[in-house]
């Protein structure tokens, strides 16, 4: 029998792949099953970056390429950063990952030794607090609630951080809960963190997926000293519906961007050269795609926020930005149906998947149990049909 590590042991599946699986695998069997467990745009990548990656294959750019990224497509990197985010980064302070949550990973692992303390706002994309424990991190859970718009505050922060805190995870807009931080928040948060010189990670993926007219802003921005302790993680996945083409990036200082380069080419050598240069398309070229989607998920976040306000015992934070809905449903919690007890959000899931063929992810993987994340990256029509199912199943519980 083969000896499992420790640390592997340990760490649990991606909740939000799992239900994703789980609505496949029924969906193969013939059931209906709308879901809104998808983390992802469910737009075809802008023609006009499909025909780049077309062409550079046509060109033969199917080898190795540098593990920290093609030299044009970290200077793209570079000018996206100056002209959208108003930071400035040289070639050696950029690394290209495959994906955002390569990174993260990456930066986690050049940062954190075994018993480092990493600090993670709450409610957390799921991946979160593995990826710290599989540094040898230990996670300290900094919980946010909808009350306070799921923000933290410089003063819990303070409170926070003890003589083993070596880094922070900020998310904004955040998965799941979609808020974001103004300027102003994340500048009070920054002085205190570069005063403290703890490292942060600035999971910034869904920057351009911003509502109502607001502009993103990055910590590294916000309170410029913090540049000297910030690795701002982008990517083009959620903003240019480009998931399946894993390219992330990372910029920062140079003495931790190039561990994470070196990391790197022990992992995966390079992602693809068609792949980054349709990269760098997404990134230089026309932009009118990324914010017809934008629209279009605000109108359909504006629909899921309209139909969850007539389900009694559901309340909705109205998020920022993102594809994302968190609402709490622990109004529904403790009650019963056809002799099957729904204890957890967890248990809920599993009960309007099982019955009401909807799939949704329950709060406990975010670290925050009684919710559920909802993700509005589907048709009207789905949403129409999912919410009406979700009314009818949560009514039938007693």
């Amino acid at each position: 029998m083969i000896k499992i590590s420790k640390r592997l042991q340990a760490i649990k599946p991606s909740a939000t792949l799992a239900m994703n699986a789980k609505a496949r695998e029924m969906r193969a069997q013939g059931v209906d099953v709308i879901s809104f467990a998808a983390g992802e745009p469910d737009f075809d990548t802008p023609a006009n970056i499909r025909e780049a990656g077309k062409r550079a294959i046509d060109e033969g750019l199917t080898r190795y390429t540098p593990s920290s990224g093609m030299p044009e497509l970290k200077e793209a990197i570079a000018a996206k950063l100056e002209r959208d985010n108003r930071l400035e980064y040289s070639a050696d302070e950029i690394t290209v990952s495959c994906g955002a949550k390569h990174a993260i990973y990456n930066a986690l692992q050049a940062a954190i030794d075994p018993g480092d303390e990493v600090i993670v706002p709450a409610p957390y994309w799921v991946s979160y607090p593995d990826q710290v424990a599989l540094a040898g991190g230990t996670t300290v859970t900094l919980p946010t609630y909808a009350t306070t718009g799921f923000r933290i505050t410089p003063e819990q922060l303070d409170k926070a951080i003890g003589g083993k805190t070596r880094a922070i995870i900020l998310n904004y807009p955040s998965n799941p809960t979609g808020s974001t931080y103004s300027a102003e928040e994340l500048k009070a948060l920054g002085e205190l963190l570069a005063e403290k010189g703890i490292l942060i990670i600035s999971d910034e993926i869904y920057e351009k997926l911003l509502f109502n007219g607001g502009t993103h802003v990055s910590i590294a921005a916000a309170h410029p000293p913090c540049r000297e302790n910030t690795v701002v993680v982008g990517g083009v996945s959620k903003s240019y519906a480009m998931t399946g083409w894993r390219m992330g990036f990372a910029a920062g200082p140079a003495e931790i961007i190039s561990r994470m380069s070196m990391l790197a080419g022990q992992q995966i050598s390079g992602i693809p050269g068609f792949v980054q240069k349709a990269c760098l398309e997404a990134l230089g070229g026309p932009q009118e795609e990324v914010a017809r989607m934008r629209d279009e998920f605000k109108r359909r976040r504006d629909l899921m926020i309209e139909r969850l306000a007539t389900i009694e015992g559901v309340r909705c934070h109205v998020p920022d930005g993102t594809f994302y809905l968190f609402p709490h449903v622990d109004e529904h919690l403790g009650k019963s149906s056809g002799g099957r007890q729904i204890e957890t959000s967890l248990d809920l899931a599993d009960y309007l998947l099982e019955v009401a063929h909807i799939a949704t992810v329950a709060g406990e993987p975010f670290g925050a149990p009684g919710h559920l994340r909802l993700s509005f990256a589907t048709s009207t029509e789905n949403i129409e049909e999912g919410t009406a199912r979700l009314a009818e199943a949560l009514g039938g519980l007693a």
